[in-house]
């Protein structure tokens, strides 16, 4: 097994991990581990924009930004991380206007900003224009920027190579294991910290708006060793997913002005969220346009609704609310090309001259890998740091999304807390001496990796992740209900049973071994697929994106806390914990939009 030595490791190389990088390494000899090459990371999905209290169309002030982002999570939200989200993100978005990233202007030339979901002016309750924008390829922009940046500090990276263990030493983090992917050679890297940055777990779900690289696998490496994971039962489905493929449709469609129609020609947001409309949070979008599809108001009696940018019936509305703004064809090739590419190549449609099929996607997951306001792991309810562990963006809870994530805060929540983790890493590895590892390093790993490798039984690794996510799409949803639950926690653990016993691939090969990479990235799926419906089997209320049909109503007196799930130290049950959340200005009460 090839070693190596870095200071800084920052596994994943996405948005967090190249801003943790880019950071760390004005401290620390730092490297970057991922699984495919930066530029390919799953941030440059994110379309529509990054928020920030700029101000510079109208009045807005950070206090309502991160009021916004607690009402946003249904006061499931950390009101401290929130106020540090909110301030330090204006000062990030400057920050990457000066590493050179194109941002849309102002005539005056400022940077523009359009109106995103449930951000809104806290004084009058309308929307607000928050969200920094370069077209709709703003996420794109921060994965290029920021690794420019990272090439130009001389970050060391490791491309396509795909992390699988995460080794600890008396409780300390002291390196990873990873499967250099063109080879198949396993390289052991020994380091003083250590940030996850590994992103979500969408290919739980069958409709999702992620890349099929989105396979959690830095939240189960924690868990499997022995760290908790916070607030799983939150995932968060996107609205407008592109019927039938699920990709995503970003919410700058309806910040422009785009509208939601059923098949019966209706604006049907006006009866769900009077005052914002289609710009209310997402868990209220997407629960609005299930029930409109559960009432049979699909176009044509079909699975889908509509998403209608065409500037006729955009400039309808606008007129009706009395804006002066209008748009036209030019307007939408430009400032929502990305979109516009995605309709005409998935869907055949021109969103120019036709409405767009959207259906609820499974999007982002709110919680993950529980960290403080620095980056750093915690072991427990009573936040004890793990020494030299770190996680940042998707993958962690800070918690700063609480129950349900506003549209722009994952941009912002990558640059600043991947800032912060990756200072605080810095920081940490030059003043900590090295943990050595364990003489069985990577012994395990390398065990379970033949035992895949040479699975010769008669499950084959596609037929378990298809039956998990259609269990997944069914029981642990939009909508959820205890029988629904109680059954796939059933059905999740039957299926690991099978990966474990009776799963089988065709590739004995080393080189370029995708069947045994993907079969070890369905159980990772497998760990914290059970582990979001175990979560939300026992969380009894509804609140932002977890909506039991059984239990309508949110209940702040007993569940307004955290939920902390970790495996039992002598088998593979879960053991649930829960803490407190962090109060502040703000005391929950209803969410109205």
């Amino acid at each position: 097994m090839k070693q190596h030595q870095y200071e800084a490791l920052i596994v994943g190389a996405g948005g967090a991990g190249l801003m943790a990088a880019l950071h760390a390494s004005q401290r620390a000899k730092t490297a970057v581990l991922s699984k495919l090459y930066p530029t390919r990371s799953h941030t440059g999905a994110a379309l529509g924009g990054i928020g920030a209290a700029l101000g510079n169309l109208e009045e807005d002030k950070w206090e309502w930004h991160a009021f916004d982002t607690v009402k946003g999570g249904d006061y499931l939200v950390d009101q401290d991380a929130a106020d540090i989200l909110a301030k330090e993100a204006i000062d990030a978005v400057i920050e990457l206007e000066h590493f050179g990233l194109p941002f849309d202007r102002t005539p005056e030339g400022k940077i523009s900003q359009r109106r995103f979901g449930g951000h809104t002016n806290n004084d009058t309750g309308k929307p607000v224009r928050r969200a920094c924008h370069a077209a709709d390829r703003t996420g794109h922009m921060i994965l290029q920027t920021l690794y420019q940046q990272c090439i130009k500090n001389n970050v060391a990276f490791f491309d396509e190579f795909h992390v699988v263990d995460l080794i600890l030493n008396n409780g300390k983090a002291c390196g990873v294991v990873a499967v250099q992917i063109g080879t198949g050679e396993l390289h052991l890297f020994h380091a003083k910290s250590i940030v996850f940055a590994t992103g979500g777990w969408g290919k739980c779900w069958e409709t999702t708006s992620n890349a099929h690289s989105l396979t959690g696998d830095g939240s189960a490496l924690t868990y499997r060793a022995g760290l908790p994971l916070e607030d799983m039962e939150f995932y968060q489905f996107h609205p407008t997913g592109l019927y039938p493929t699920g990709f995503l449709i970003t919410e700058g469609v309806r910040g422009e002005g785009g509208v939601l129609i059923n098949g019966k020609g209706q604006r049907f947001m006006e009866k769900y969220a009077p005052k914002i409309k289609d710009l209310a949070s997402r868990d209220v979008v997407s629960r609005a346009i299930t029930l409109e599809l559960r009432a049979g108001n699909g176009i044509n009696g079909k699975r889908y609704l509509y998403l209608d940018l065409r500037p006729e019936t955009v400039n309808r509305y606008l007129a009706e609310a009395g804006e002066s703004r209008r748009i036209d064809a030019h307007f939408i090739e430009t400032k929502l090309a990305e979109t516009c590419d995605q309709a005409r190549t998935y869907a055949g449609i021109d969103p120019v001259h036709e409405p767009m099929p959207i259906q609820p996607t499974a999007h982002y997951a709110m919680g993950g890998i529980p960290t403080n306001n620095d980056g750093q792991g915690i072991s427990d309810a009573q936040n004890t740091v793990v020494p030299g562990l770190y996680a940042a963006g998707e993958c962690a809870c800070v918690s700063v999304h609480g129950a349900n994530r506003l549209g722009t805060n994952s941009l912002v929540d990558l640059v600043v807390f991947g800032r912060r983790a990756g200072k605080h890493a810095g920081d940490y590895a030059k003043g900590a001496d090295w943990t050595p590892l364990p003489a069985d390093a990577g012994k395990h790993i390398e065990a379970e990796l033949n035992r895949l490798r040479n699975a010769n039984g008669k499950v084959k690794p596609y037929t378990l992740r298809q039956k998990m996510q259609q269990v997944m799409m069914d029981k642990v949803g939009v909508f959820r209900n205890e029988a629904d639950m109680k059954q796939a926690v059933e059905d999740l653990r039957e299926m690991k049973r099978q990966f474990k016993t009776e799963l089988g691939i065709d590739d004995r090969g080393l080189k370029f071994n995708t069947d045994m990479l993907e079969a070890w990235e369905l159980g990772a799926l497998l760990d914290v697929a059970e582990v979001t419906a175990y979560s939300a089997l026992h969380r009894t209320e509804s609140r932002g994106g977890h909506a039991r049909e059984d239990y309508e109503k949110r209940d702040d007196v007993n569940w307004l806390k955290h939920t902390l799930a970790s495996k039992s130290a002598d088998s593979d049950e879960i053991k649930l914990d829960y803490k407190p959340v962090v109060m502040g200005r703000h005391q929950p009460k209803e969410r109205v939009y």
